[in-house]
């Protein structure tokens, strides 16, 4: 164990900020569980322990890809890009439908669920830091440097827009993103944006989820004429803030976990709410925001584009995503399904996510590394 801990190296503030959510994780899981595990016919132990070995897992996958010098997911990228798209492909046809949406490819064996759109958001930012990063001197060239940056972010987009429109969204957000800090003139970010909205009106007025988009977003905008099985989700998400108060009910004594659906993994941060209160909501909102701080030093900080952009658009596709859950948990955006980062339970989605820490860590490695060469130089020299 000391040896581990010696070996690890990059940001000490992002493994402390992964340690405090898995410790959150799982107060949260094993409080909102109950009615699961009810149905299941199993104790909330066993659900625990399952979701326990997937955060010890994350965490191990953490360490190996933040050991792994940064630069050799370039030359992956292009690998997981040729794996994706077939994926979701298939996941469209032949995924299983959980919640009336074709997002999860079943693993033989291990009996696990895998969202494809988890590696697509990884695969897709990797690509792009790294065409990004080998175009800076034809950056402007539309057959070259354009077309496949758009092609990619494009197709990605709509593959998973039609199962998962909310994840597509915000992977689309952080694209652009990426595209403007990658220097990319506005009128061809302009063209992006016109094709992604294009994209996006075919897929909620012809898409095969079209009624269920459009219904969320009624739901949203009208709750008073909404029929109380389409409003349920929020309404409980409300009355379990509403409930918590200041200081939250405590730890373990939620009554809206029994009511509220997906409490343990969509819904989660309005349980959190009723047991830590308004306290403990905002201290989650700080750690999300001191994340996206000490990522931002890192990006700053890189000495190579494709390190900084790498870490960009980890970064923020995180937060991002983060947002977005407690935004609709408190009413602030309607029903997306999108989990809370390192908190839901989640499956492999965790796994996922440790991967994007251990890239960002990756980064942050090779910038102090540098630091440790010049010293001992200086001190031979003395």
């Amino acid at each position: 164990m000391h040896r581990i801990l010696s070996n690890t190296k990059g940001d000490r503030w992002i493994w402390l900020i992964v340690i405090l959510l898995s410790v959150i994780s799982l107060l949260a899981v094993y409080s909102s569980t109950g009615t699961l595990a009810y149905k299941r016919g199993v104790g909330v132990e066993s659900i625990l322990m399952k979701h326990l070995a997937m955060v010890v897992g994350g965490i191990a996958l953490m360490y190996i890809s933040h050991k792994l010098d940064y630069r050799y997911y370039a030359g992956l990228s292009k690998i997981m890009m040729i794996v994706t798209i077939p994926l979701l492909v298939y996941t469209l046809v032949f995924g299983s439908h959980i919640n009336n949406a074709s997002r999860w490819i079943n693993i033989p064996v291990i009996g696990l669920s895998f969202q494809t759109s988890d590696l697509a958001k990884l695969a897709l930012i990797t690509y792009l830091a790294r065409t990004l990063s080998r175009k800076q001197e034809n950056i402007k060239d539309v057959k070259e440097s354009f077309l496949p940056i758009m092609g990619s972010v494009c197709l990605v987009f709509i593959l998973i827009a039609l199962a998962n429109l909310s994840t597509a969204l915000m992977l689309f957000g952080v694209s652009i993103l990426l595209l403007i800090i990658g220097r990319i003139s506005i009128k061809q970010i302009a063209v992006v944006c016109a094709a992604g909205f294009i994209l996006l009106m075919g897929v909620i007025f012809l898409g095969p989820r079209r009624h269920t988009y459009v219904s969320r977003v009624n739901v949203f905008l009208h709750p008073e004429l909404a029929k109380v099985d389409k409003s349920f989700q929020s309404d409980h998400a409300k009355i379990a803030i509403a409930s918590g108060g200041l200081f939250g009910k405590g730890p373990g004594n939620s009554t809206e976990r029994n009511y509220l659906p997906e409490s343990y993994s969509d819904e989660i941060y309005a349980i959190i709410i009723e047991e830590y209160g308004l306290v403990g909501g905002f201290a989650l909102i700080g750690i999300y925001l001191f994340l996206l701080y000490r990522c931002i030093k890192i990006v700053t900080k890189a000495p190579k584009a494709f390190g900084a952009l790498l870490a960009c658009g980890l970064s923020f596709s995180l937060t991002i995503q983060a947002f977005a859950n407690m935004a609709v948990a408190v009413g602030l955006g309607p029903v997306t399904g999108v989990p809370l980062p390192f908190v839901s339970m989640g499956g492999t989605s965790i796994l996922f996510t440790s991967v994007a820490f251990g890239i960002i860590l990756s980064v942050s490695r090779d910038i102090e590394e540098p630091k440790k060469v010049v010293v001992g130089e200086i001190r031979t020299a003395a």
